[in-house]
């Protein structure tokens, strides 16, 4: 999706929490690539009593995420990884005719949202509550598709500033409804925009990016051009750059300034997600147990999820999608016609015509047709 020239609305994500493994290694017989996806170099460390496996590439809790979110779980810590990620009761709306009925069969989707309460400690995981009533918006909306087969996943990103009915308040940009209600109303108003019944929910504090980044040793991003953010006063140098976790944080956060606004910044927060979870399936981290340790534990205690979500289901997810790589994870913003002003407010206005071909698309299980007749989404190259 092009974005205007104009800049966008200050706005924005998720990523579906990081799964394990379950039960007893598999046979030692198997190799690296086959079901049991051994990460053994030889014959000698595949009979090697401790075996780990490699880093699940599945974006999203997020972030999300993604809500969506980036797995790797060792057999022998599993239990303790499960442990660690916090259920956040009450999030999901109650069953009734208001609420889209199911998705195909074998398919899943997940909100994945990240706070922008600021506060000094996080507000996910064990940093506190969720949501605090009228005191948070979500930095970051996202919308993890996963097929039934399990071989690709679907990211869109809902804009922060799109001008959406609220069930009970009328028109308000999206992330008001965090505000307002917390994440069942934002699900409410979610499936009442998409007609996407979403099966799970999946958050993240700000700070948790900076927990697994510093795990991580930092993660490397590319930008295209110098820009200052004037906000935090903060100079950003055309090129590769290493960022460590304070720096990620200034990442992520920036909105002013930028060329395009919040689309740019919806576009850094994607090429952010997508440098984290390629730094995490590197060599250098699969064969460092201690720096995986490391980041699998600052992940874990970064996230929350629905209580529905139990640990078998977890280490389904991650079985499920084992193969899924970093390529195999697209990211898109929802269709918008450009930005104008509602109630004073500067808002994003959505291409209706187009969103529903997207929704319809994710609705139908047919999202590999959409990419193939609209395109793979967004860039996570060279970023503004």
């Amino acid at each position: 999706m092009t974005a205007p020239e104009h800049p966008g609305s200050q706005g924005p994500q998720a990523a579906p929490p990081p799964p394990q493994g379950e039960g007893a290694p598999p046979p030692a017989g198997k190799a690296e690539g086959d079901d049991a996806f051994w990460a053994g170099a030889d014959g000698a460390e595949r009979k090697r009593k401790r075996r780990w496996p490699r880093v699940l590439i599945a974006v999203g809790v997020f972030f999300t995420l993604l809500v969506a979110g980036i797995g790797g779980l060792v057999w022998q810590r599993q239990s303790s990884y499960i442990g660690n990620i916090d259920r956040a009761k009450g999030v999901m709306p109650s069953e009734g005719a208001n609420r889209p009925g199911p998705n195909v069969e074998g398919t899943e989707n997940w909100l994945l949202v990240g706070s922008d309460s600021r506060a000094e400690n996080g507000t996910t995981g064990e940093g506190g509550d969720v949501w605090k009533p009228g005191q948070q918006r979500t930095d970051t909306i996202m919308l993890l598709h996963l097929p039934a087969d399990r071989k690709k996943a679907y990211i869109i990103s809902f804009p922060r500033d799109s001008w959406v009915e609220i069930p009970g308040y009328g028109k308000q940009k999206i992330n008001a409804a965090f505000s307002y209600g917390g994440p069942k109303l934002l699900i409410e108003t979610l499936e009442g925009l998409t007609g996407i019944r979403v099966d799970h929910y999946g958050a993240i504090d700000f700070e948790g990016f900076k927990t697994m980044t510093d795990a991580l040793g930092g993660v490397t991003v590319n930008i295209k051009q110098s820009v200052y953010d004037p906000a935090r006063k903060k100079q950003w140098t055309a090129g590769r750059q290493k960022l460590n976790g304070e720096e990620a944080l200034l990442f992520v956060r920036q909105r002013y300034n930028l060329p395009n606004g919040d689309f740019d910044r919806i576009k850094r927060q994607q090429a952010f997600l997508g440098a984290l979870a390629k730094q995490a399936a590197d060599r250098g981290t699969l064969t460092n147990p201690l720096k995986l340790d490391r980041f699998l534990s600052a992940l874990t205690k970064s996230i929350s999820v629905d209580e529905g979500v139990s640990g078998g289901h977890l280490r389904s997810l991650v079985l499920s999608m084992r193969n899924v790589r970093a390529s195999d994870v697209r990211f898109m913003t929802l269709p918008f016609k450009g930005t104008g002003t509602r109630a004073k407010q500067s808002v994003v206005l959505l291409d209706g015509a187009k969103a529903k071909q997207l929704f319809e698309a994710v609705k139908s299980a047919r999202m590999d047709e959409y990419v193939q007749k609209h395109g793979g989404g967004n860039s996570l190259g060279t970023v503004s």
